[in-house]
């Protein structure tokens, strides 16, 4: 995008005050922004957030044009400011604008599942030669779409918009500003039905972003579905991708199938073909972040590099640095219809806006633009060349960003900065988590304050990296059980205030050296927590006041409260920051008024603790599942823990499990009948059998008790039981019944499908799922992603 702010104004029905100025981005999240020059920030009040709280600090950072909703002083002479009723109106406004101007094919990707992947595989599966774009991420909301359209440069081919909708009325907006020549409805399903009354609308609502198109792709495999397209839009033309002919080899489980079918028919419609095409559920998503050697974080962002894309990348990188150094490895940009000069000095702006200390550029025509770059920047002609002076370049407590076009192959440097080489990986997805959290904040009053827990390494999931996702999200506190994690997350970076559960009185001073809060649970923990602030010569040093209201297992009790109110009333050493219990039946509706009377006497004793207080402590006692069962038990802040993964949630389907553990295949066996398998020749085989080993065992956290056909994982869509006994680092599957596996087939020991949840093994191992996912090792590599 490239407008004046008075065309802006123009555009969406606004009133420009101050300096006309011109800008080419936008910015909704003060956040993300590093810069300032040509940025527009648009400050938005949302549920959770409300931008204009933020414009002070953008001027700080150098931005002058605004998009506000109310009127606010101009932060310098300098400055411009556009005053409409909504920004996010305005924002879809001129997204439909600026979508007119555009003379590509737009493509817009919508339903119940799929449609990311879809996305994603059609992008990646564009020719290097030809200009495209893809939204960034998940980004298909209505603020989402937004912000993708304004993203188009306007030299591209095709669009990729991804459209998402959770209730009725929301597609119609989407569909103002798309303008789709091309719909793809990839499914039709379960997601989000709540706030539909039948599958019907649900359906209806998806069509009506096809109004306008002139091209509708589907499947068969959803028959009401395909009814209602022939009914709705017979004089369009309607391509059923079920009926595709593909030539390739498909190792994909049946959803994943149909969506490469989409892919197939989407392709050949835009008369590429399929023959570059990328149908793997091997291939990554975007942006994953993976731990690296020495220290490091590598963001792996390395399949395509067109201009947006790199932004995105950047701005990522930003994010996630906390005070690192900032390494960015870049390849040539392949999808451009820029001049290469004025294409590599946009590059290098961002280069400098976004904070990278050491710029390293891989390709002939990013090398033969070095002198636009920072001094100190290294470039080489090819991947190999770079390779090859691996050691020369520091690596070493880094975040590193490796962003390339698929041919650069980039996989190879990625393989080589890895921390762990492990083949079995647990899979975390931070945009679930995202989703997540936003679940439970609209069950909230807006800005309510959230605590979430990052105790025993985010139960499994994997500590730093969630930290970084939660603090960006602005979340109020992080809570550990143990000092020793707290301590962790600082030496990451980690800024925000940080909760010790479990806090013992030999860690007292290490915490108050790292600034960590203590959870006070005795006079005992009080007195020597107070005697470890005067040490250390500190004065209203916070602390977290917990009380026993029932569960009894830490904490004051009713008897001595009105003591400790005496104890703390006039302390200038200690401040109470917050006072809080634990709720110990809110999940189970049969112990309701038990839950309902932990609330009361919490409401009453903590109560009569601030009636001894000058100030108010924040109060809490409503964990995951009381924030929406219990709203009276909200207070003044919440704590989300195992909803925060989506995990012991499988009824909501709102909720997202972000954990999948995977392996692959590493040798397959054709065995006789009456052959046995494993120790103690424990399987004893009935019949000829096809077998395989996979490199996951009982020290990788697969329970023993899941052998002997217990528990089956899945290749290629399909249930394959683990026969014989879990070894310590391996375990044997039938495979006699799957078609086509080889060896390197993915294999997922736990994931979203059903039959194949955390909940399920749970019950096979009469557990829960806590215990699972804190018993995955730490020698199993966590890579997190951001779809």
């Amino acid at each position: 995008m490239n407008y004046l702010l008075s065309d802006i104004a123009r555009i969406v029905g606004g009133e420009l005050s101050g300096e006309d100025l011109r800008v080419t981005e936008v910015a909704t999240d003060s956040r993300s922004v590093v810069v300032a020059e040509n940025v527009v920030f648009a400050a938005i009040d949302g549920k959770n957030h409300d931008g204009h709280k933020f414009v002070e600090r953008m001027a700080e950072r150098g931005v002058e044009a605004y998009i506000v909703e109310r009127d606010i002083e101009l932060p310098s002479k300098r400055c411009g400011m556009v005053r409409v009723e909504s920004t996010l109106v305005a924002l879809q406004r001129l997204a439909a604008y600026h979508r007119s101007q555009f003379g590509g094919e737009v493509v817009a990707i919508t339903g119940s599942n799929g449609k990311t992947i879809v996305k994603e595989w059609a992008a990646r599966s564009m020719p290097d030669t030809v200009g495209s774009f893809a939204s960034p991420k998940s980004y298909n909301s209505q603020l989402g779409v937004a912000l993708s359209l304004l993203m188009l440069g306007g030299n591209e081919r095709v669009a990729f918009i991804e459209a998402g909708i959770s209730q009725p009325g929301e597609m119609e907006r989407l569909e103002a500003m798309i303008k789709p020549d091309i719909v793809v409805i990839t499914s039709i399903g379960d997601a989000h039905s709540a706030n539909f009354e039948s599958e019907e609308e649900k359906i209806d609502e998806k069509l009506s972003l096809a109004r306008g198109a002139k091209t509708i792709i589907y499947s068969s495999e959803y028959p009401r579905l395909a009814a209602r397209i022939k009914e709705l839009y017979a004089d369009r033309e309607l391509i059923d991708s079920s009926a595709e002919s593909v030539d390739y080899a498909l190792e994909l489980s049946d959803a994943l199938s149909v969506d490469a079918l989409h892919v197939s028919a989407l392709m050949r419609k835009l008369g590429y073909g399929v023959d570059g095409a990328i149908f793997s559920a091997k291939v990554s998503m975007r942006l994953e972040l993976k731990e690296g050697i020495d220290n490091s974080m590598i963001i792996d962002d390395s399949y395509n590099s067109d201009i947006n894309s790199v932004l995105v990348a950047l701005d990522a990188l930003h994010v996630q640095s906390m005070g690192r150094r900032r390494v960015a490895v870049i390849s040539d940009i392949r999808q451009s219809g820029m001049p290469h000069e004025e294409l590599y000095g946009r590059v290098a702006e961002a280069v400098r806006r976004a904070g990278v200390d050491k710029l390293i550029g891989v390709g002939e025509n990013i090398s033969h633009y070095a002198s636009l770059f920072p001094r100190g920047s290294s470039f080489y002609h090819t991947t190999d060349e770079l390779i090859e002076n691996f050691s020369k370049e520091r690596w070493a407590h880094s975040v590193i960003l490796l962003k390339g076009s698929r041919d650069s192959r980039f996989e190879r440097l990625a393989r080589l900065l890895e921390r762990r080489t492990h083949t079995t990986t647990l899979e975390v997805d931070l945009a679930a988590m995202k989703k997540n959290l936003n679940y439970f904040r609209r069950h909230l009053p807006q800005h309510h304050p959230i605590v979430a827990m990052v105790k025993a390494v985010s139960y499994g999931i994997g500590d730093v990296d969630v930290a970084r996702m939660l603090q960006h999200e602005g979340v109020k506190y992080l809570a550990v059980a143990f000092a020793d994690e707290g301590i962790t997350l600082r030496s990451k970076g980690i800024t925000m205030p940080i909760v010790v559960l479990n806090a013992d009185q030999d860690s007292f001073d290490v915490m108050i050296a790292h600034d960590l809060e203590p959870e006070i649970y005795s006079f005992h923990s009080l007195d020597a927590f107070r005697r470890a602030a005067l040490r250390a010569h500190r004065t209203a040093y916070p602390i977290h006041i917990k009380l026993d209201t029932g569960m009894h297992r830490l904490g004051f009790v009713e008897d001595e409260v009105d003591l400790l109110g005496r104890a703390i009333h006039l302390d200038p050493v200690l401040r109470i920051a917050s006072i809080f219990s634990h709720l110990s039946t809110s999940d189970m509706p049969t112990e309701d008024d038990f839950t309902r009377q932990q609330i009361e006497r919490f409401d009453y004793m903590s109560q009569q603790l601030v009636e001894w207080l000058d100030y108010e402590p924040l109060r809490h006692i409503a964990n995951s599942a009381a924030i929406a069962r219990f709203p009276e038990a909200q207070f003044d802040m919440c704590r989300l823990g195992l909803g925060l993964y989506g995990i012991g949630y499988e009824h909501n389907e709102e909720l997202i499990p972000v954990a999948t553990l995977s392996t692959r295949i590493v040798q397959i066996k054709n065995l006789a009948k009456g052959e046995s398998v494993g120790y103690g020749r424990a399987a004893r085989l009935d019949r000829d059998t096809v077998t395989a080993t996979i490199p996951v065992g009982y020290a990788d956290g697969l329970d023993r008790h899941l052998g002997g056909g217990r528990w089956s994982v899945r290749v290629n869509g399909h249930s394959a039981p683990i026969i014989g006994k879990v070894c310590m680092d391996s375990a044997m599957i039938d495979i006699t019944d799957i078609a086509g596996v080889e060896v390197g087939d993915k294999v997922t020991i736990f994931g979203r499908e059903k039959g194949n949840t955390l909940e399920d093994m749970a019950e096979v191992l009469d557990t829960i799922t806590y215990e699972i996912m804190t018993s995955v090792s730490q020698r199993v590599k966590r890579i997190y992603t951001e779809r």
